[in-house]
């Protein structure tokens, strides 16, 4: 009887030499996919035709790769020799198949001297670039068991006048097929999407940048994605008329290097820094690659190649160091973007143009992926694409939000805003009123002091000398009384209240006239608008003009009624007319034996008014036009102060 915790050994070993044998056949059977030759023959000729078996073939290690330099002039193609074996058990069993990798200048195809497959070559009337793998079919019946032969001419390539060929994958139809695809769509398909994304989303950037020419950034990312996508449709366009292959040569060169300067400028900006000199510099050598291009011979637009790619290489360097400068000042996730995505860019960068003018490099770090000459560029560049795009969307989010969060306070601002500004402009306006204020008791006090005060000391002078009778001094001293009750009153009313002062002023000269034996009649139609339009001074001014004028008539007219009107006129001018029935005047003769209608003219004048003085048939007329300031709307508002309009009064 078996203990309860003892291990079951045989069950484990069993397991393992399960394991074991599965790993075997596993490795077996992926080792019997498909045959690569690692050896070839080579011959370099220009025969269309099938060379001889003894003919000079040279031995070479595949992939092969004939620099321009050793190939002899006016040759066209060359020709590789390729051994591989069917085993006798698959013989007719499994479709067979030859997978190429590349073949950028096309070819022809033979199976144990039959061809299987042509390609279009340069001719002289056609360039391609074969980027695309090719997978050919065997057909069962060229192929027999044991030894067999693969020979396939290919031509020059037109870029860098030289010979690449790949490794050849020999094996069967369904085992290569998976190779085939895989290739087929990063090297076809994605190009083909890459292209057409491209362009659809520069029109969608570039249209914002025309909406909003202020958004540079995105009239540089716009730009730069339209370029990427011209330069990745070099592997979808892989046949062109001789005439047209210069300029098509030197709109993929351009557009290459295109998008390196405008991504020179895009990551400048990003980085808020300002390089007019660098930028005109990257602009210069942008220019002066076409300009040699468009210049020079067409057999020099290899090395011109060669050049403008090699000069993409420190300016990628260049942008690397400034992404991660940028990084180092902000270190921010935003930041970290663009330094990871374009070191994945530059790596890819430098991989192609080794793969393309120097493979040796890159076969000696890796041969096997050296041979499949797999190209990085348009992947790597698909990322920092991608990379920039996010930026730009995060860049868009950010501003949207801040237009939401805008909107979500813009009203409460305002409104803070609208009471900030009324209260302000109560505090300006209570100020303006203070100052007002102020500027009109100034003047009233200068205006006493000047009149007032002149006359006091004046009389007293002539008191002092004898000159006056208790008579004389008594008047005097009821004029003063009357000036300084005007003073008094404009310094006491409140809010330019003429009413209040016309009141004071009508009740005390309605009881001396009457005292005198003369019948007072008020007739007073101002309204409260050309009241309040009256400050004080000029209400002051207006008064002792009334006030002269009715002391005249006391004094000189033995009148025995008066009669006044005080009105404002439909076009904004104020009328006051005074009338008595006394025994008149005699123009200037009057004029110049009374002084009080020459200070009577002086007030009118500092009012901006006139003063006419007439004789009627019996007493005389006073007539004073004064034009009133322009009103506000706010002033039209009725106020606090007695209302004068519609007054009449008789005694």
């Amino acid at each position: 009887m078996k203990p309860v915790h003892s291990l079951d050994y045989s069950r484990w070993r069993a397991l393992a030499c399960w394991v074991a044998f599965s790993f075997v056949l596993g490795a077996t059977t992926w080792a019997a996919q498909w045959q690569e030759p690692q050896h070839a023959q080579v011959l370099v000729a220009s025969d269309s035709a099938l060379p001889a078996p003894d003919r000079g073939w040279t031995e070479a290690a595949l992939p092969y790769v004939l620099p321009a330099s050793r190939l002899p002039a006016a040759t066209d193609s060359v020709w590789v020799r390729i051994g591989f074996d069917v085993p006798l058990g698959r013989l007719g069993t499994d479709a067979w198949a030859v997978y190429l990798p590349y073949l950028f200048a096309g070819g022809d195809v033979w199976v144990n001297g039959s061809e299987v497959a042509r390609m279009q070559m340069n001719d002289a009337e056609w360039r391609v670039q074969w980027k695309r793998p090719f997978l050919i079919n065997i057909p069962q019946t060229l192929l027999r068991a044991g030894s067999n032969e693969l020979l396939v001419r290919t031509g020059v390539e037109p870029q860098n006048a030289s010979v690449q060929f790949p490794s050849v994958l020999i094996g069967r139809q369904i085992d290569l097929l998976s190779l085939y695809e895989r290739r087929l769509f990063w090297v076809r398909t994605m190009p083909q999407i890459t292209t057409v994304a491209c362009l659809l989303i520069a029109g969608f950037v570039l249209f914002i940048w025309w909406r909003r020419h202020s958004e540079v950034i995105y009239g540089l990312f716009g730009l730069a994605v339209a370029l990427w996508g011209l330069r990745t449709s070099s592997f979808i366009v892989e046949a062109l008329a001789v005439a047209r292959w210069p300029i098509w040569r030197l709109m993929v060169m351009g557009a290459t290097v295109g998008f390196v300067v405008l991504l020179a400028f895009f990551t400048f900006r990003l980085a808020h820094l300002r390089k007019p000199w660098t930028e005109r510099a990257l602009v210069g050598f942008w220019l002066l690659g076409v300009a040699f291009t468009l210049v020079l011979p067409t057999a020099a637009a290899p090395l011109i190649t060669k050049i403008w790619s090699a000069g993409l290489i420190p300016i990628g360097f260049m942008i690397f160091a400034v992404a991660l400068a940028t990084l180092w000042r902000q270190r921010t996730a935003q930041s970290a973007v663009m330094p990871i995505a374009f070191s994945f860019a530059l790596a890819a960068g430098i991989h192609d143009y080794l793969i393309f003018y120097n493979p040796q490099v890159i076969a000696w770090v890796f041969p096997q992926w050296a041979g499949h000459r797999f190209f990085l560029l348009h992947q790597g560049a698909n990322v920092l694409l991608i990379a920039m795009g996010g930026l730009m969307t995060q860049r868009f989010i950010e501003t949207s939000s801040g237009l939401e969060e805008l909107n979500r306070t813009l009203e409460s601002r305002v409104a803070d805003r609208e009471r900030a500004l009324v209260a302000n402009f109560a505090r300006v306006a209570q100020l303006e009123r203070e100052s007002a204020a102020t500027g009109e008791r100034q003047r009233i006090m200068s205006d006493l002091h000047d009149g007032l005060g002149s006359q006091l000391f004046t009389s007293l002078l002539r008191v002092e000398r004898g000159d006056m009778n208790e008579r004389q001094i008594a008047s005097v001293l009821r004029d003063c009384i009357a000036d300084l009750r005007l003073a008094l009153d404009a310094l006491a009313t409140q809010d330019n209240d003429f009413g209040a002062m016309l009141g004071n002023f009508m009740f005390r000269w309605k009881a001396q006239l009457v005292a005198a034996g003369v019948r007072p009649i008020w007739h007073i139609e101002l309204g409260d608008e050309a009241a309040r339009q009256l400050p004080p001074n000029g209400a002051i001014q207006l008064l002792r003009i009334v006030q002269e004028a009715l002391t005249n008539v006391l004094k000189h007219a033995h009148a025995t009624r008066v009669e006044l009107w005080l009105t404002r006129r439909d076009d904004g001018v104020l009328e006051l007319r005074i009338e008595d029935d006394g025994r008149g005047l005699c123009g200037g003769h009057a004029e110049n034996h009374h002084r009080g209608l020459a200070n009577m003219r002086a007030r009118a004048e500092r009012l901006g008014g006139s003063l006419e003085l007439c004789s009627l048939g019996k007493g005389s007329c006073v007539r004073l036009l004064i034009p009133l300031p322009d009103s506000s709307p706010e002033s039209a508002t009725p106020e606090r102060g007695h209302s004068i309009s519609g007054i009449r009064d008789a005694a």
